[in-house]
């Protein structure tokens, strides 16, 4: 263990970055080579931000039997260390605890009467969700140098601080959560050993950031209640913005262009859209969007044959079964939305559950109106995408529940999530309000959702982290 090296003795990196998924994948081809997948995202580039001569390496999880396979031949990229933890404790840690428990409590998402039990079975999977957690925590002591920066990703690995504190007191600990932090009453849920664990192991950080203020002090009020506060770890908050060079220059390719002219044609000419982009997660809120549209055409028949809903609902962890109902569910109201109001010539609802980000850009850029509605989202990305791509300017309707909204919500149409007919009356607005307002109204939202872009986010974590 790298623990019993005295201080010195760590030729290791400079910087490390911890995440469940890493920047690249593994899949086991047919003639039995390894064939490997760059992946995009926020932390890609802004690792790249701080330069290749940083040495940075970056720690994740073997996910599938490809990446467990390049690990064991030793197939690897420069500055990637994949851990190949067991499947079985794999999906324990992962499904059982980080999707199914930390997710539901941040998110608020529990149907209570039934759910969340505590019992034998989530003990076991506890165990499993530490094991996955030591194995990280093992990997990062071992491989950073003497007063290495680690910056830790997200709700899979709250238990890697305190522990990697621990082994390496020596190193800069930062925890970054891209989740919204649960209200003390409802992180209280959790069995009371197991709440005070999960935030002993984030204050063995030096530093935790947040994606806004609520979520910063939600934390902060949860450990005054459980743990008698933060101690002298720093709270700081990041409010990931989009990569506006990236979407600007990648929406205006061939393929983009293509995917608009099939958009338009079934949409049809002259209509107005109302475009969603969302992942069938619980937390999105598909399904009371389509409620608040099915409302709209209820309610105010001018609209009929008037507007499109352009829905993409891209499915998510179709391996737990609570997910693979609920894209049903959105399936099934779309499906009754189209036949209750369609005509010849007009389709409600166009929806596409097959993931294709040509075709999200293609939305992004047509859309009259953007509707947001999150339960809770940490951020909201797509809050942020929509206003930068637009071509003629679009109107959002945006969930005061979402991350986004502590920056965006002067300039976009605010509502309750679960408020159908709020939503259904801000719909109407929205495609009512007058084309120079929403052109300007866009400009604004465009500006501040790009005013940390994802390099700047990482680099600006690193420098406080080092301090």
């Amino acid at each position: 263990m790298a623990s019993t090296h005295g201080a010195g003795h760590h030729a290791g990196h400079q910087v490390l970055v911890a995440s469940n998924r890493g920047p690249v994948s593994y899949e086991v081809q047919e003639d039995g080579s390894l064939a490997a997948r760059r992946g995009g995202g926020g932390l890609v580039s802004g690792l790249s931000a701080i330069g290749p001569d940083s040495d940075a390496l970056w720690v994740c999880s073997a996910l599938s039997d490809g990446d467990r396979e390049a690990v064991r031949r030793g197939v690897g990229e420069d500055g990637v260390r994949m851990l190949d933890i067991p499947a079985d404790v794999h999906a324990d840690a992962y499904n059982g605890i980080a999707n199914s428990v930390l997710w539901f409590v941040h998110h608020m998402l529990y149907q209570t009467p039934l759910e969340p039990v505590f019992d034998a079975e989530f003990r076991r999977q506890w165990a499993s969700y530490e094991t996955y957690n030591r194995a990280f925590a093992e990997a990062l002591a071992q491989e950073a140098a003497e007063g290495a920066a680690v910056l830790v990703q997200d709700y899979h690995l709250c238990l890697v601080p305190g522990m990697l504190r621990e082994l390496r007191p020596d190193l800069r600990i930062g925890h970054f959560s891209h989740t919204p932090w649960a209200p003390v009453d409802y992180f209280r849920m959790l069995p009371d050993d197991i709440a005070e664990q999960l935030l002993h192991g984030m204050l063995g950080a030096d530093r935790l950031g947040f994606l806004t203020r609520r979520w910063a002090d939600a934390f902060t009020a949860c450990c005054t209640a459980v743990v008698g506060g933060p101690g002298g770890t720093e709270i700081g908050v990041h409010g990931l913005g989009a990569d506006a060079d990236f979407l600007r220059k990648r929406s205006h390719e061939a393929d983009v262009a293509e995917r608009m002219a099939a958009l338009r044609e079934e949409i049809g000419a002259g209509r107005r859209t109302v475009v969603r982009v969302d992942r069938t997660e619980l937390s999105k809120n598909i399904v009371r969007g389509l409620l608040a549209y099915r409302q709209l055409l209820e309610g105010r028949p001018e609209w009929r044959e008037r507007v499109v809903h352009v829905a993409f609902a891209y499915p998510s962890r179709q391996d737990l079964a609570v997910y693979r109902d609920y894209t049903a569910e959105v399936q099934r109201v779309a499906q009754e939305i189209n036949s209750r109001f369609g005509t010849p010539g007009w389709t409600p609802v166009v929806l596409h559950v097959k993931d294709d980000f040509a075709r999200s850009l293609a939305a992004y850029r047509l859309a009259d109106v953007a509707l947001v509605n999150p339960i809770r989202d940490g951020m909201n990305l797509v809050a942020k995408e929509v206003p930068v791509v637009s071509d003629d300017g679009c109107v959002l309707v945006l969930s005061r529940e979402a991350g986004a909204h502590a920056e965006l919500g002067d300039d976009a149409i605010t509502v309750n999530p679960y408020d159908v007919i709020g939503t259904a009356d801000a719909l109407h607005a929205a495609l009512c309000l007058p084309a120079a307002e929403r052109a300007e109204r866009s400009k604004r939202l465009a500006a501040a959702a790009t005013a940390l872009p994802p390099a700047q986010w990482f680099v600006d974590q690193l420098e406080a982290l080092r301090g």
